[in-house]
């Protein structure tokens, strides 16, 4: 399978509900109040691994036949996790690769679910450099985590969540760092309802998917330096690409004061902790209130899993 379809979401619900119940969608009178919308948080950041990726890890183990030796991924953390998690419960060998530096909580995660933690690389894009290496050397199936319709279809299963909860939703707000997020999103609103926008969130500091969005073609970064780790990609991958650049309504950038804003105000209004990529839909809706007014306002935060000493700065 080489594409994304709302038939493939639809499957993968079958097998993401075997190990996992839907996340809440809430609504905060509050934010809405401050907003002037209908402000609906879709809690991701509630799930196992605390993070919405565990849905697709899951959904590709379902699939993976088993006829290497195991998995490798590449990850900043939040898709390692997954893989970790869903390779456990499927009985597979999993080995990550993170670049150096990486958030030492999650790498303490992703070894708690029992992976095999490789550091390689300065960021995300070089880490997944040796992945294919380790993949011809060790036997072992490389899970490209752009590149896999499985991990996309486990993914757009929130989406499914969202629509049948808030039949009447006008607009989705959601983290985009490799993408598979706002493709489930996209997908799922052009099967059930295409009148709902789709709005997506980059850092101003990795701004790959925007600038390969406004141009119409795929454009590489030199880097992708920021505090939101779930955004920090520096390229943007051919499937994920072919859905945003048509599909997609609208992509927010942020600052990095915005981001850490976002985490703030994810704190106060909603009391969950959020990750910068988590937050950063509530922090796109503040610069958005305007054009959002009086709507039915779904923000996807997507992950918690902040470190300390990120959060000890932020609140600070």
């Amino acid at each position: 399978m080489t594409s994304v379809t709302f038939q493939g979401i639809l499957s993968a619900r079958r097998v993401v509900g075997q190990f996992l119940q839907p996340t809440p969608l809430i609504h905060y009178p509050e934010l809405s109040e401050r907003f002037g919308f209908h402000a609906y948080v879709k809690h991701e950041n509630h799930l196992p691994t605390g993070c919405f990726k565990v849905r697709g890890g899951l959904n590709f183990m379902h699939h993976f036949t088993g006829e290497m030796r195991g998995v490798v991924t590449a990850t900043r953390g939040n898709h390692g996790q997954s893989i970790a998690y869903a390779a456990g419960k499927f009985g597979a060998k999993a080995t990550v690769v993170v670049p150096h530096g990486n958030n030492p909580e999650k790498n303490s995660a992703m070894r708690a679910y029992g992976a095999e933690l490789i550091e390689h690389g300065v960021d995300f894009d070089e880490a997944r450099e040796l992945c294919e290496t380790l993949q011809a050397e060790r036997g072992l199936y490389y899970v490209h985590p752009c590149l896999e319709p499985a991990l996309f279809h486990g993914v757009g299963t929130y989406s499914l969540e969202i629509f049948e909860r808030l039949p009447n939703v006008d607009a989705i707000i959601v983290p985009i760092g490799g993408g598979s997020g706002v493709c489930g999103a996209i997908t799922v609103a052009n099967a059930i309802n295409p009148a709902v926008e789709v709005i997506g969130v980059q850092a101003e500091n990795a701004p790959a998917i925007y600038l390969s969005w406004k141009k119409g073609r795929p454009v590489q970064t030199e880097s992708a330096e920021t505090m939101a780790d779930g955004l920090a990609t520096r390229v943007p991958f051919a499937l994920p690409f072919s859905l945003i650049k048509d599909g997609i309504d609208d992509i927010v950038l942020l600052s990095e004061a915005e981001l850490r804003e976002g985490i703030r105000l994810a704190l106060r209004y909603t009391h969950n902790l959020a990750e910068g990529a988590g937050a950063s839909p509530i922090a796109a809706a503040h610069k958005l209130t305007e054009r959002l007014a009086g709507k039915h306002v779904v923000m996807v935060m997507s992950g918690g899993n902040v470190d300390a000493a990120t959060l000890k700065s932020v609140l600070a």
